[in-house]
C-alpha cells in the first residue's frame, strides 16, 4: 500500500485527490495538512467523504510528511519549492500540482510568476507531468512537476501533429474556454455565480502564465521554437476545458488525420481519440481523467482543426496526479482512475 501525505488539502485539487484516492486500491492517505484548517475533520469540510477518511487536517511538518513514499503539493505556486527538498533529500516521491517545478527556464518562470525560485537545481531535475509525453521519466523520476490544465488539453492536441511534422509550428492558435474552477476556490469577485453566469469572457489575452509551459512542451514535440497564440476564456460552467486548435497543414493532401491521430493514441488509456466529424464536449469528461479528442479537416483545404476536452480537476490536475503516481509506483496506470464520466 502507498502511504500518500497531501500538502494543501482545502481547495478543489486538494479535495479531488482525497476523492480519488479513497477509492484506491493501492494508495493511502495518511496525511493532510492545512494551516488554517488545522484540526477539522477532513469530513466536516468535505461531507462528501464521510465515510471514506477519517482524518483531520494538520499543520506541515516535514518529519510526519517524510513517514510518506509520495507526497503531493495542491497548494500556491511558491509552497512546494520551499518544502520538496528536504523531502527529495529523505527519499521522498513529490508531485507538484502547482507551477513550482514546470518550466525549466527558471529566469521565465520568475517572470510570470513574480517570485524568486528557491531551488532551481532541483527544477533541473524534476519531470514534467504529462503522461503521453513523459511516461518513461515519470517511471524513473522523484520530482514530477504535474503539467496545468490548460498545458494538458493543448498539447495533448498538438502532440501527434507536431511529432510527425505535419503543420506550421510557427502558426499555432489555441483558443481555449475553462470552467470557473480553474480559477481556485478562494474568493474572487470574477468567478461569483453573478459575475460569471450567463456571460463568456476571454481573459489574460496579451499574455497568460501558461503560456511559456505550453510552448515549451510544443516546441519539444516540434524539434525547435514554436510560435503560438494561446486565448483563454471563462465560461459559466463549474469544470473543463474546451480547446480548440489551428495550425496550418504543409501538404493539404498528406496523411490521414484520423488514422494518425488513432494510431499515435491507440494505446493511450486515458486520451480517446473519437470518430470522424465527431465534437467532444466537456461534459462527456465531467468527472473522469478522459481526454477526448477529434481532428477535423474543414473543407479539405490548409488549415487543422483539433478538438480536446478535459475535465480541469482530472486530466487537467489531480486525476494526472494520481496517474503520474500510478507510474511511479508501478502499479497499474488506470488504477482509481476508471471513472464513467457524469451524465448530464
Amino acid at each position: 500500500m502507498v502511504k500518500v501525505g497531501i500538502v494543501g488539502g482545502t481547495g478543489y485539487t486538494g479535495v479531488e485527490l482525497l476523492r480519488l484516492l479513497a477509492n484506491h486500491p493501492q494508495a493511502q492517505v495518511e496525511v493532510i495538512t492545512s494551516r488554517s484548517e488545522e484540526g477539522v475533520k477532513v469530513a466536516d469540510m468535505f461531507p462528501n467523504l464521510r465515510g471514506h477518511l477519517d482524518l483531520a487536517f494538520t499543520v506541515p511538518d516535514v518529519d510526519r510528511l517524510a513517514a510518506c513514499d509520495v507526497v503531493f503539493f495542491a497548494t500556491p505556486h511558491g509552497v512546494a519549492m520551499s518544502m520538496s527538498p528536504e523531502l527529495i533529500d529523505r527519499g521522498v516521491k513529490v508531485i507538484d500540482l502547482g507551477a513550482d517545478f514546470r518550466i525549466k527556464d527558471i529566469p521565465l518562470w520568475e517572470k510570470w510568476y513574480n517570485l524568486e525560485h528557491t531551488c532551481p537545481d532541483l527544477v533541473e531535475k524534476a519531470v514534467y507531468g504529462l503522461p503521453e509525453l513523459n511516461r518513461d521519466a515519470i517511471r524513473e523520476g522523484q520530482m514530477i512537476g504535474c503539467a496545468g490544465c490548460y498545458p494538458t488539453a493543448v498539447q495533448l492536441g498538438y502532440q501527434p501533429l507536431l511529432q510527425a511534422g505535419l503543420v506550421d509550428h510557427r502558426r499555432l492558435i489555441a483558443d481555449c474556454k475553462s470552467g470557473v474552477t480553474g480559477a481556485g476556490r478562494g474568493a474572487n469577485v470574477g468567478t461569483l455565480l453573478a459575475e460569471a453566469s450567463e456571460s463568456v469572457k476571454a481573459y489574460g489575452v496579451p499574455g497568460h502564465r501558461h503560456l511559456p509551459e505550453i510552448k515549451q512542451g510544443l516546441s519539444d514535440m516540434a524539434g525547435r521554437p514554436v510560435g503560438l497564440t494561446f486565448s483563454p476564456h471563462l465560461m459559466p460552467m463549474i469544470r473543463g476545458i474546451h480547446a480548440t486548435l489551428y495550425s496550418v497543414l504543409k501538404d493539404p493532401v498528406g496523411p490521414d488525420l484520423q488514422t494518425l491521430f488513432e494510431d499515435f493514441y491507440r494505446d493511450e488509456p486515458f486520451v480517446d481519440v473519437m470518430p470522424a466529424g465527431a465534437h467532444p464536449e466537456t461534459r462527456s469528461v465531467k468527472g473522469s481523467n478522459m481526454c477526448r479528442i477529434s481532428v477535423h479537416q474543414p473543407q479539405g483545404e490548409d488549415t487543422v482543426v483539433v478538438l480536446s476536452a478535459i475535465d480541469n480537476l482530472m486530466k487537467g490536475a489531480s486525476g494526472q496526479a494520481i496517474q503520474i503516481m500510478n507510474i511511479m509506483f508501478d502499479l497499474p496506470e488506470t488504477a482509481g482512475l476508471e471513472q464513467v464520466a457524469l451524465m448530464p
